[in-house]
């Protein structure tokens, strides 16, 4: 009878476990449930942010950008004691950055999002079928989730897995309008250490506005065709930072026909430009110093004649430093976590306080 009893025991014990270690689950594909952040929701692949087939005059590297997931994020519902992710994936950047090929979860408690977990995907990654654990050993109890993708990857296909859970269900968006973030390696989310932090999308969570992420690492340089894509992209602001990738000459000669674009093709909406912030290594680097001087400068007096033109228009000034002698800079040229934590509080109220002139809700 002893024996009987030791027996049943080790298998109640066990019973949690099993759960855990996806003996049984549910897996819902990621796009089957509230894909955010999308600028556009009839690409063939959902994981991509353009339809390079619909736009055109990408170079290869932009066009491979266009298919990365950076930004978009999964809400959903569910009482799972564990949350994990399959994935298949093309295209990756092979960087050291977890972000680059990892989720990134939040769990909304008390009114407020928390992170709950992340996992991340080796570059040899081939099993479609191995389930990579982001949380484990949560209470009883419905979850409502917020899963981000990862910034630099190509996503095939994308299930989001839960242990013992009697349901997943889509989540209906708590997040309210819409503001296109467009830029260079910064708003891309570039050196974050998760997928949750770069600046638009702790904005995203800070002020629980919808951001569209459409950053493009080294190639943010008001091309026309960029500006081709942003006149389609129906959304209630837009928020620009155009300055950290092309040069004085780029500057001088595009700016003005960028902004012109973005007033005619969005008219009576808010265009919000960012300078480019201060790079830490200009600290004694003078041929840097030269270079990014001579940006802020030139952005300076054009943003202040575009903006006395156009109504519209406004010119804010990020910061992602610490001013304290120490760093918050990843590399010299990219925020680290901090850092863009640095972005987001300097922007917040610029932004909110330009918002309200057009909206009553913010």
């Amino acid at each position: 009878m002893k024996k009987l009893i030791i027996i049943a025991t080790i298998l109640m014990l066990a019973l949690p476990l099993s759960a855990q270690n996806w003996n049984k689950n549910l897996e819902v594909e990621a796009s089957e449930l509230n894909l955010v952040g999308k600028a556009f929701y009839d690409t063939p692949n959902p994981y991509h942010r353009i339809d390079t087939c619909r736009f055109k005059g990408f170079t290869q590297w932009e066009n491979m950008q266009c298919r990365y997931a950076a930004g978009l994020a999964v809400l959903f519902t569910t009482d799972a004691e564990a949350i994990g992710v399959k994935m298949d994936f093309d295209n990756a950047d092979w960087d050291s950055y977890r972000s680059y090929r990892g989720f990134d979860l939040y769990i909304r408690k008390d009114g407020k999002w928390l992170w709950a977990g992340m996992t991340d995907f080796p570059g040899n990654h081939k099993n479609k079928e191995a389930i990579h654990r982001i949380v484990k050993d949560m209470a009883p109890g419905e979850k409502e989730c917020l899963l981000y993708l990862p910034i630099c990857t190509e996503i095939k296909s994308c299930k989001v897995c839960v242990a013992g859970a009697t349901h997943i269900e889509p989540m209906e968006s708590p997040f309210r309008h819409k503001i296109v973030f467009h830029g260079s390696s910064f708003t891309h989310g570039i050196s974050t250490t998760r997928a949750g932090m770069s600046y638009p999308v702790q904005f995203m969570r800070r002020t629980g506005l919808q951001p569209i992420t459409l950053g493009f690492s080294g190639n943010c340089k008001m091309q026309p065709y960029f500006a081709d894509v942003l006149e389609q992209v129906e959304a209630d602001a837009y928020v620009f930072d155009p300055f950290s990738n092309p040069n004085i000459p780029m500057i001088k000669e595009r700016l003005r026909p960028f902004i012109e674009r973005m007033v005619k093709a969005h008219p009576g909406k808010p265009i919000i430009v960012q300078r480019t912030i201060y790079w830490e290594m200009e600290n004694f680097d003078t041929s840097a110093q030269k270079e990014f001087e001579g940006r802020r400068a030139l952005s300076d007096s054009l943003m202040r004649e575009i903006c006395k033109e156009y109504k519209d228009v406004y010119y804010i000034k990020p910061d992602a430093a610490l001013h304290n002698g120490e760093s918050s800079t990843a590399d010299g040229v990219h925020p680290n976590d901090h850092g863009y934590s640095l972005w987001e509080e300097s922007i917040e109220k610029p932004i909110l306080k330009i918002l309200k002139k057009y909206y009553k809700d913010i």
